[in-house]
């Protein structure tokens, strides 16, 4: 219903109309606070480079993270990652993700960033703690954020914004009537435009997500998908369909697909329903660093790699390196 609403395809998106424009104007009076110096933000002593998005929902963020910080480390570059950690509760912040860390107390994109590149990651409700506890531990060229486009309270000296190329920006409103958290003419203070699917536009970087083979949860071992058998599809991502048609792409048709919400706290008695032991259970990477305390042997997850391509990439990665190579940091780039 959710996704009706928001592209406009119902009505009903007249009745949430009001309650956008509110969303709209807190949103314009908070980035107006930054603008004006009633509220301070917070210049980090190294180059802040922000990924984020402009609606609500998955558009691929995470993998575009995941991407620059490897892209950045095969430049030689040290790079640490901070980010909300949303799902996650720790006792104290700001929290240095570790190989023990759960996702429970960090959330399930900061362990599955840590895991993926073995960079730093810290993880704060304010960022600032977050940058700080990173600077105070390891020495580092340059931080990324995960999310916090909207996060004004810290500074960036570049912003990247990820769209999904197939749903774009729905009816164009804020929310909830629509899936926007700012309109769309913010595109024209950034730095960097990733479409993840579609068909992206001049200025814009193309983005595909390449699927690995499948690996088992317990025993790591890998195999290609048309060998699962009886495959009961689960996703608790911010779009779980994508995940879905990209099994489909590969020529995958589970006998289920089961949706979960964006950051779901699984239990093994949930997911153990979901499919008998003669079927597999397959998830997504999110998931599956949420599930392997108590993973069966039936139970598979799908890595998927960003791969980006367009004219716009090169000179992108160029300007990151250049602010790390510096010998001083330059002014942030004026955002507000």
């Amino acid at each position: 219903m959710i996704e009706r609403i928001w592209s406009g395809r119902s009505p009903l998106w007249l009745l949430l109309w009001p309650f956008s424009l509110l969303y709209g104007l807190v949103a314009r009076l908070i980035r107006l606070s930054y603008q004006r110096g009633w509220r301070k933000s917070w210049r980090a002593p190294l180059p802040v480079v922000v990924v984020g998005n402009l609606t609500a929902g998955g558009n691929g963020k995470t993998p575009v993270a995941i991407w620059l910080v490897q892209a950045l480390q095969h430049r030689g570059l040290r790079v640490g990652v901070v980010s909300r950690g949303y799902g996650g509760k720790a006792e104290n912040y700001p929290l240095l993700v570790e190989s023990s860390t759960l996702t429970q107390q960090a959330g399930d994109e900061p362990v599955l960033i840590a895991q993926r590149t073995g960079a730093p990651v810290a993880v704060a409700p304010k960022r600032r703690e977050a940058v700080e506890a990173l600077i105070a531990r390891y020495p580092l060229d340059l931080i990324i954020t995960d999310d916090g486009l909207q996060h004004y309270a810290l500074q960036r000296d570049v912003e990247i914004v990820v769209i999904d190329g197939v749903r774009r920006f729905g009816n164009g409103w804020w929310l909830p009537a629509g899936p926007m958290r700012e309109r769309a003419d913010r595109l024209r203070s950034v730095d960097g435009i990733i479409v993840n699917g579609g068909t992206a536009n001049a200025g814009e970087i193309a983005m595909t997500l390449k699927p690995s083979l499948a690996v088992n949860m317990l025993s790591g071992a890998t195999c290609a998908l048309s060998a699962l058998p009886q495959v009961v599809a689960m996703a608790g991502i911010g779009h779980p369909p994508r995940f879905f048609a990209t099994l489909k792409q590969q020529g995958l048709t589970p006998v289920a697909e089961v949706a979960f919400a964006d950051h779901h706290a699984y239990s093994q008695s949930e997911l153990a329903a979901l499919a008998t032991p003669q079927q597999t259970l397959l998830m997504t990477e999110k998931d599956a660093v949420k599930c392997r305390a108590f993973a069966r042997e039936n139970w598979w997850y799908l890595p998927v790699d960003a791969e980006l391509q367009g004219a716009a990439l090169e000179p992108l990665l160029t300007r990151i390196t250049q602010l790390c190579a510096a010998p001083s940091h330059p002014p942030t780039k004026e955002m507000l």
